[in-house]
């Protein structure tokens, strides 16, 4: 049995491009944060906490805090079964793979939505968001025949 330090060892050196790929998630995230409340703060009619029900797809307010939104509501959908799935022993390559498309789909959807403003159906964003719910899908598939057999 593999002690605690080596068990973490073993995981980093098996899945360090899949590590790499959740840092970029997480370092993403915490700059749309920033980027949203830079862009808050520089409001005129700055209220703490509160992005104006008044705007829409034209403020870069409203754009950058649906991006920072969005993305919190994405990425435990991601990293939870990622982890899953390096706890399992799931394929290193096709995780890697799996995750470093997603980061750069959400890479591309946020600068999307911060330099489009439209209220369109599909928008441009769109095809990134939807190129990461099929990553998303697939490591949940194949999570799922993993623990199943």
């Amino acid at each position: 049995m593999l002690s605690t330090s080596e068990f973490g060892q073993v995981m980093v050196s098996n899945y360090s491009g899949s590590l790499y790929a959740l840092t970029a998630l997480l370092v993403m995230a915490f700059v749309q944060s920033l980027v949203a409340m830079i862009a808050h703060r520089k409001q005129s009619q700055y209220i703490p906490g509160i992005v104006g029900a008044e705007l829409g797809q034209e403020s870069f307010v409203f754009r950058s805090n649906r991006t920072f939104l969005n993305s919190l509501e994405n990425l435990p959908l991601m990293v939870f079964p990622a982890l899953i799935a390096m706890l399992v022993g799931m394929d290193a390559n096709w995780l890697s793979g799996l995750l470093w498309v997603y980061v750069i789909a959400r890479l591309i959807h946020m600068v999307l939505y911060y330099v489009i403003a439209t209220e369109a159906n599909p928008s441009p964003r769109s095809y990134f968001f939807a190129i990461g719910l099929l990553c998303n899908l697939i490591l949940l598939i194949i999570l799922g025949m993993h623990l199943v057999g």
